[in-house]
């Protein structure tokens, strides 16, 4: 019998709990018993665990957003708190005490591109057990692979969301500015952004002006649509939200508009069928995985098919950047690239993207 822990860590998202559901059932079947820390690594350092079973996580549980582990507690010990106060050493050997006192064979972490280039970077935690990662974000911004639990479901959110604000921006002559989350990566907002017919979508990756995109929007035959605004956009000469910078900028230009935050709603929702099947997929992969003495890995869908990959070449694979949380840790990116297809996609609906070549 193996003895096998889960964590989740980061922000949340639609998926998880359909995961750890899948997991749970796939142990059960198995003959494994299966352990939740509560809390993520805050919850990890007091060995705050519960047992889990398809009992306390039946299968209806997979519809539901965010965790049901929980990913933290802002008022407890973090690795943000132990760096800020120069305690990571103590704090990275207690963590690795604890794990060897709980005695776990393998432990999955569900986590995003900071969560698991963390791990990455503190690997010495997990040397004496199986570390399987299991990859999670709405942000889609994991490298090496090409679907992560909570993405699906996150666009669907945002489609609804501008679906709803349609109706009332045709009702008034109006264009609403919505802010995406994605942090400084657009895949959020380009789907959402295509599967809502907007008018325009601006995302970090490439390039726009102002001047183009009140142009787009005087000469599109409309006076109303949406305007998606990825998070992580900027624009020289101005501060503060990015739906707000680009709202001032159209008010100039006498377009009629108001900028909206969907905020955490695009984190929520439930679950759509297309991450409930990513989540069983990706969570028979980690047990596989376990099977054959696999550690230091991801799953990942690649071409269609969910595999594992090492941990170490997802982290040399992507674009690092530093961790605005995190001083000292560089996070492993995936951005949107020139010749992505639905960038010509956006193009050739119409809708104003940018300076693509």
């Amino acid at each position: 019998m193996k003895n096998i822990g889960i964590i989740t860590t980061g922000g949340d998202c639609s998926g998880i709990n359909a995961t750890i559901q899948r997991i749970v059932t796939g142990a059960r079947i198995r003959g494994w018993r299966v352990f939740g820390i509560i809390d993520g690594m805050d919850g990890l350092e007091n060995g705050n665990i519960i047992e889990i079973n398809t009992n306390n996580f039946p299968v209806e549980a997979m519809h539901l957003a965010g965790s049901m582990l929980q990913n933290g507690n802002p008022y407890k010990n973090n690795f943000e708190k132990a760096i800020r106060n120069n305690k990571l050493k103590q704090f990275n050997s207690q963590l690795k005490k604890t794990l060897h006192q709980l005695g776990f064979d393998a432990l999955i972490l569900i986590g995003g591109n900071g969560s698991l280039s963390l791990a990455w970077a503190t690997r010495d935690i997990y040397s004496d057990l199986q570390l399987i990662c299991i990859p999670k974000t709405i942000d889609m911004d994991i490298p090496m692979t090409d679907s992560t639990i909570g993405f699906n479901t996150a666009v669907q959110q945002l489609t609804n969301y501008c679906d709803q604000l349609l109706m009332t921006a045709r009702s008034h002559h109006r264009w609403f500015v919505v802010q995406a989350m994605g942090r400084d990566c657009g895949r959020l907002a380009l789907y959402s952004g295509i599967a809502v017919g907007a008018t325009a979508i601006l995302i970090p990756e490439i390039k726009f002006t102002t001047e183009d995109l009140i142009k787009h929007i005087q000469t599109s035959g409309s006076d109303y649509g949406v305007v998606l605004v990825s998070e992580g956009i900027s624009l020289r000469g101005h501060s503060g939200q990015p739906a707000d910078m680009i709202s001032r900028e159209l008010n100039k230009a006498n377009i009629s508009n108001r900028p909206v935050f969907p905020e955490h709603f695009q984190r929520g929702g439930s679950t759509t069928a297309s991450d409930r099947m990513l989540a069983s997929g990706m969570a028979a992969c980690a047990l596989n995985a376990i099977e054959n003495n696999e550690t230091y890995v991801m799953t990942a869908v690649i071409d269609g098919k969910c595999k594992t990959v090492s941990l170490s070449d997802v982290i040399s694979s992507g674009k690092m950047m530093p961790d605005p949380n995190i001083d000292c840790l560089q996070i492993s990116n995936s951005y949107i690239q020139p010749d992505d297809l639905l960038l010509q996609t956006a193009i050739n609906m119409g809708i104003y993207i940018g300076n693509v070549k």
